[in-house]
């Protein structure tokens, strides 16, 4: 049966204090290019774990705060030796990092999928190789479970879903016509929430009229959202996959004189920094959040499974939401 996480706070607070003390980052736990750079092999006479961890990329602001989650966890000081590649978000890149660890001979295996299929070959590998794999983040569309220990991360359809409800609750009736900014084609997040968003506005007057992928970045949602902005003279409202596509929207939509959040309303997943403080200026309406501090959940779920204990196949992570009054409470101690 899949757990519930606590908050964010309690989740550094708490969850890091009772197994560690958090230090600095290892000194080979930067992050290096896909497939290669990972440092010398694996040890476990000392007790240390060598968990080799592979990274979808750099595409975003909550990326940037999931990273640094692991990375300031997964440290030497903490009894770990963390080899980090990042697959700057292809498939290939992750297969050939994954394999390298495996060759290194690492007591654990964790990764955030680029896209949700195609992992049984290397995963099957690592099987036979007596290597734990943990899932991170996303997900992996296979029929065997048994290809990896536990899968931590949110639950994406429940993010759009939260979405889609309040903008029924604040707009249903008005005839809203909506554009969609998706996530990177094939990954979960961008599956699962498109999937949530459209359950939740199915019975409203809401219209999506328009949907492409802004692959998760800035300067692609910016881009598709000019697009929409040149084909579409009446949309009315934005729903993005994340705040980082939401934020380059926001750029399209003043380019084209017209103001966001008013002329323009827009609704984005993560509430990262970034987006929180367009959220409080009253440029996005709503932000679902998808909690990035992963770190200490991995680390403790790590040190279970090479200890022999068994763990929940699903754990998930708590995520709130927020409003611009919430967001302005929220921000001044915001962790990312």
């Amino acid at each position: 049966m899949a757990r519930t996480t606590l908050t964010r706070t309690i989740l550094a607070a708490v969850s890091v204090a009772s197994l560690f003390t958090l230090g600095a980052c290892a000194s080979d736990a930067g992050g290096e290019p896909a497939g290669g750079g990972e440092t010398d092999a694996a040890t476990t006479d000392d007790g240390v774990i060598t968990l080799g961890f592979s990274q979808v990329g750099a595409e975003s602001g909550w990326r940037a705060a999931n990273t640094k989650s692991i990375q300031d966890t997964l440290t030497a000081e903490n009894g770990f030796d963390l080899k980090f590649s990042d697959a700057q978000q292809k498939q290939e890149n992750q297969i050939q990092a994954i394999r390298s660890y495996i060759t290194q001979g690492v007591d654990v295996i964790a990764f955030s999928p680029v896209v949700e299929t195609g992992w049984d070959p290397v995963l099957q590998e690592a099987k036979a190789a007596g290597i734990p794999v943990i899932l991170t983040d996303r997900a992996v569309d296979s029929s065997d479970e048994t290809l990896y220990e536990s899968f931590i991360g949110s639950d994406f359809v429940k993010e759009g879903e939260m979405a889609g409800e309040w903008v029924v609750e604040q707009y249903d009736g008005e005839g809203y016509k909506a554009v969609e900014l998706q996530g990177t084609t094939g990954a979960a997040p961008a599956i699962d929430r498109k999937e949530g968003f459209e359950s939740a506005v199915a019975g409203s007057d809401l219209e999506i009229i328009d949907s492409q992928t802004g692959n998760f970045t800035r300067a692609e949602g910016k881009t598709v959202m000019e697009g929409f902005l040149n084909k579409h003279d009446d949309i009315d409202l934005v729903f993005a996959h994340n705040d980082d596509m939401g934020l380059g929207a926001i750029e399209a939509i003043e380019a084209a004189g017209m103001t966001p959040g008013e002329d323009i309303k827009i609704v984005t997943i993560d509430a990262v920094k970034d987006g929180m403080q367009a959220l409080a200026d009253g440029k996005i309406n709503y932000i679902v959040e998808c909690n990035p501090l992963l770190g200490p959940d991995l680390a403790e779920i790590a040190q279970k499974v090479v200890a022999g204990e068994e763990v929940e196949k699903r754990i998930v992570v708590e995520d709130l939401a927020f409003d611009q009054e919430s967001a302005k409470e929220a921000l001044p101690t915001r962790e990312y």
